[in-house]
Parts: C-alpha cells; sequence; structure tokens
C-alpha cells in the first residue's frame, strides 16, 4: 500500500503467483494442453501430448520474480535503484501469472467435474493458508486477537480468491463478442468506485480482470509469435528502456498503480485518473509482458520441471518473507549495499526454487 503522498511502504498484500505462474490446482501449474489423448489416433495407438516447455519456464521465472519483489520490499528505502527494479518488475510480473492463468482457462466450462476440480485446486488452499496466515501475523505483529476472515484475502491469498472468481466466470466471457472492451470498462470503473470495499478484494479481482480475459483470448500461435527472431530482438532495448524509465519516475510515481488494489480516490488523486491510469498500465504491462514471454526459453531446461510447482512456492514462501523481517534479517546495514542487495536477490531466488521442487510438491500435495 503506498500513501497518498507517494510514499511508498512495504505492501503486505502485493504478490504473485501463479495461478502468480500457476492453477485448475495452479493457475500456472496447469499445463497449457492436458494430457488428453489425440482423437486422431486409434483406440490402442493414441499418444499423449506433453507439457508446453516454453510456459512451464515462463511460470517458474516468473514466480522468481514474485519471491525478489517481495524480497527487495524493506530494501527499497533510501534506494532508487532498487525501486526502480521494484516498480519494474510488479509492471509485469503478475500480469503475466494471470494471462497464463486465463490461457489455461479456456476449456473450463462450468460441468461438475470442473467445479469440483475448481473447489479443491483453489478453495482448499485459500481456505488452509488464510488460516495459516492469520495464525502467522498474529505472531509477526503480536496481534493474537486479529480475527480468522475468509472474506477478507490476507498476505499472499487474495490471488488465489480472484482466480476463484475469473474462472468461474470464464463460460461467459467466451460468450461475449467484444470481451477485452468490457472487461477494460469494469476495471476502469472500478477505480472510481471506492465503496466496492474489501470483501474478497473486488478492487483487485476488476482491476486485474482485463489479464485474465486476455488470456483466454489467446491462442498457441500468439506465443510462437512473441518468440520470432525480431520480437526478441526487439523485446531487448524494450526492457532496457522500460527500466530508464522506471528509474527516472522512481522519485515521481506512485507505483501503487501496478498494484491494482485502491481506487483513485485512496491513492490520493482526482477521480479521472483512475480510467487514465487503468488504459495506461494496461498497456504498459502487456507490452512487457509480450518482452518477458520473447526471452523465456523455449526448450526443456533443468528448471522446467519447476514451472509445475508454482502454486506451492507462491504460497510457502510468504512464510519465510514474513519470518525475514520479523527475525530482524534486514537489520545489517550492508544488505543496502549493491553486494548485499545482490545477496538478497539470490537468495530469494535459491528459496522459491526449493520451494517448487517436485519433492515440496508431494509434500504439500493436499492443500496446494
Amino acid at each position: 500500500m503506498f500513501r497518498a503522498d507517494a510514499t511508498p511502504v512495504t505492501d503486505a498484500t502485493a504478490t504473485p503467483v501463479a495461478d502468480a505462474a500457476a492453477p485448475v490446482t495452479d493457475a500456472t501449474a496447469v499445463p497449457e494442453r492436458r494430457r488428453q489423448p489425440l482423437p486422431s489416433a486409434g483406440q490402442e495407438a493414441r499418444r499423449v501430448e506433453p507439457r508446453n516447455p516454453h510456459l512451464d519456464n515462463a511460470k517458474y521465472l516468473a514466480i522468481l520474480l514474485v519471491a525478489t519483489g517481495h524480497a527487495w520490499e524493506p530494501l527499497r528505502e533510501g534506494s532508487r535503484a532498487v525501486t526502480a527494479l521494484y516498480m519494474l518488475v510488479y509492471a509485469f510480473h503478475m500480469p503475466v501469472f494471470i494471462t497464463l492463468s486465463g490461457y489455461f482457462s479456456r476449456g473450463f466450462d462450468a460441468s461438475p467435474e470442473r467445479v469440483r476440480r475448481l473447489l479443491t485446486g483453489l478453495v482448499v488452499p485459500y481456505v488452509v493458508f488464510e488460516v495459516a496466515y492469520t495464525f502467522l501475523t498474529r505472531w509477526t505483529s503480536q496481534d493474537p486477537d486479529r480475527p480468522i476472515s475468509l472474506l477478507d484475502p490476507l498476505y499472499l491469498t487474495w490471488y488465489l480468491a480472484a482466480l476463484f472468481i475469473w474462472r468461474l466466470t470464464s463460460p461467459v466471457w467466451r460468450l461475449l463478442r467484444w470481451p477485452m472492451p468490457v472487461a477494460l470498462a469494469l476495471a476502469m470503473l472500478a477505480t472510481v468506485s471506492p465503496s466496492i470495499g474489501d470483501d474478497l478484494d473486488l478492487q483487485r479481482v476488476l482491476q486485474f480482470l482485463p489479464y485474465f480475459v486476455l488470456g483466454l483470448s489467446l491462442k498457441p500461435e500468439h506465443f510462437a509469435l512473441v518468440r520470432r527472431r525480431e520480437v526478441r530482438l526487439l523485446a531487448a532495448p524494450v526492457l532496457v528502456c522500460a527500466l530508464a524509465v522506471a528509474y527516472w519516475a522512481a522519485p515521481r510515481m506512485n507505483y501503487a498503480w501496478f498494484f491494482h488494489s485502491d481506487s483513485a480516490r485512496e491513492l490520493g488523486v482526482p477521480a479521472w485518473c483512475g480510467p487514465v491510469m487503468t488504459l495506461a498500465t494496461f498497456g504498459c504491462s502487456v507490452v512487457l509482458v509480450a518482452c518477458f514471454l520473447a526471452w523465456v526459453p523455449g526448450r526443456r531446461t533443468w528448471f522446467t520441471v519447476l514451472g509445475a510447482g508454482t502454486l506451492c512456492g507462491y504460497l510457502l514462501h510468504g512464510f519465510v518473507a514474513q519470518g525475514a523481517e520479523f527475525w530482524g534479517w534486514y537489520d545489517g546495514a550492508w544488505l543496502r549495499q549493491p553486494v548485499g542487495e545482490v545477496v538478497v536477490t539470490l537468495i530469494a531466488a535459491a528459496v522459491m526454487t526449493a520451494l517448487c521442487a517436485p519433492a515440496v510438491q508431494r509434500v504439500f500435495r493436499r492443500v496446494t
């Protein structure tokens, strides 16, 4: 969250997961093409289509950005470089996950089996981790009376509530002739409607909605398009320019706009700024998502298998991030130096990698 004077403070609810690259269990943990037999094959010779390594790679790399973004939060104050990197990452890391979540939701038809999987894949983890994070917050904030509220998502759990709503409504979006304009209109209206309240974090659900609808509209050839050589060559200078703009904007812009969790009035600006910033941030984020996907490896790598565990990593790393601040791991002055900032980044990436490992997935399979 941010104050009206645009001075950033730690955002306890900003995230991720997939699905940030994850969910039906994981917005990003669902394969691009399920392992279904090819209809053209014979009954005995039917074969199974594999997962798409490009999208699994994208989910893993994006979840690393979620972890590093949270690790940078305590380091932002007094560091323009860290703030610029933080702003750049938050401009596209959740849009990546949400777009992929929409893409993986194209087959959701509200059938009983699909709804059952939606409940076990999203509602169960939401309840379990909402309760777990409430107890953690009671301990770390020394607020033993903090209530458990399933209507007020705490910390990272907002994404599970949002994904449940988005996926449940996906059949409706596929029926509309112009789904993107409608989704953008709803997002713009949300920014001028502070009365929406905090129930199920609906402000964020509506403001991030266009990215999910965008994913519903994508086809495999769109991912092939961004991986063309000319697009990849163009993506590099675009990302460099985006970082330069973020460095310039760091002391001038309230980057809470990229959190999509507050109305214009709550951010201390005129109402008309909400719709304008909705369109501006959407355009910037979509360009950066395309640049990110352009440079994600399309072949199978050592971390491809980790792309299936991003929901597990996303939900578990919050305990590490919260504990790190509670135990004073950021108290050393050397962490505010370039070497310390690099060390924090590497540790965050290593922790997230470990939490996405298949062994960890198996342990927490029942609740993720």
